[in-house]
């Protein structure tokens, strides 16, 4: 879901469960069944049966934009430090292409980077120690992310 919180409320924006929307990536990586036979179950009608089970863990994922995002910004920037993702860690690719072999920016929203962890500050901890290795010109992620929870998380 995307929201808004204040101080004593919370109003739901939309709900987003596209494969492409950073609230769908965030929770697929918790699923603890297949999701191919999640889909077919869903397909065929029988998702009251099925068993659907989560991993014990937490998840985050931060959007890397373009610079002047989300507003006008430029294309074709080179995206280096994709070799060093650590394992636990995922980069969904929004808006990039590749162009004579590099991968570049094609988009506003260019890459979104999911970490999983026992606690929301592992999973805080993974994904921003893995960003610090990604790098384009110009590039901008929000710092802020699941901060309002983080303290909670000890």
């Amino acid at each position: 879901a995307g929201v808004m919180v204040g101080k004593d409320w919370i109003k739901v924006l939309e709900f987003n469960a596209r494969f492409g929307d950073p609230e769908t990536q965030v929770i697929l990586p918790l699923l603890d069944v297949k999701l191919g036979d999640l889909l077919d179950a869903a397909v065929n009608g029988k998702l009251s049966g099925f068993d659907l089970r989560f991993k014990q863990s937490h998840a985050i994922t931060v959007v890397i934009a373009s610079g002047g995002y989300p507003g006008t910004y430029t294309k074709g920037k080179v995206i280096t430090g994709l070799d060093k993702i650590p394992e636990g860690v995922m980069v969904f690719h929004a808006g990039t292409e590749i162009d004579s072999g590099s991968i570049i920016s094609s988009g506003g929203r260019v890459l979104n980077v999911t970490s999983t962890g026992k606690t929301l500050n592992e999973a805080y901890k993974n994904v921003y120690s893995c960003i610090d290795n990604i790098y384009f010109e110009d590039s901008f992620y929000r710092k802020d992310i699941g901060h309002r929870a983080l303290n909670r998380d000890k």
